[in-house]
């Protein structure tokens, strides 16, 4: 029968590669870490019974991914880049193909706007190449824009 150390060194160790091999979600890391501190928990204390050992790997998986889950930030900015979060309306740029009710036209930003410095543009109304534009709305992929006062 292998030893309880080795027990849980090998389940920690599956776990952390099968989360950087597989998953990537981070779920499965904080169970192999769990695993991890039960095996040295088990060479410390080597006579340590079964039913403490996964009552502790219980508490420890359940505190490890309550601690990750609370203080995870997933609204960093950094994970938004080049999603819509209502910053480009407003800004101003180029039309450089006329656009119209009938036809979608292109508009260009010195800066770039959410990734890009093109957009495809549709408007309400016919602005014509070299005429300013300011965004109005975020429809999918393409810009809504109005003339530029």
């Amino acid at each position: 029968m292998i030893e309880p150390v080795w027990f849980w060194a090998i389940v920690g160790i599956v776990l952390v590669a099968f989360e950087i091999l597989a998953i990537g979600t981070l779920y499965a890391l904080w169970f192999g870490l769990a695993a991890l501190c039960l095996s040295f928990a088990t060479w410390l204390a080597p006579d340590l019974p079964y039913t403490v050992q996964f009552i502790a790997f219980a508490i420890l998986s359940a505190v490890s991914l309550w601690v990750w889950k609370r203080y995870d930030k997933k609204t960093d900015k950094n994970f938004a880049i080049g999603q819509s979060r209502g910053e480009e309306i407003g800004r101003v740029g180029v039309v450089t193909a006329t656009t119209g009710p009938a036809q979608s036209g292109m508009i260009h930003f010195a800066q770039g706007l959410m990734g890009s410095k093109e957009w495809i543009a549709i408007s309400d109304e016919i602005i014509e190449a070299g005429a300013h534009a300011r965004v109005v709305a975020v429809e999918g992929n393409t810009l809504r824009i109005s003339k530029s006062l």
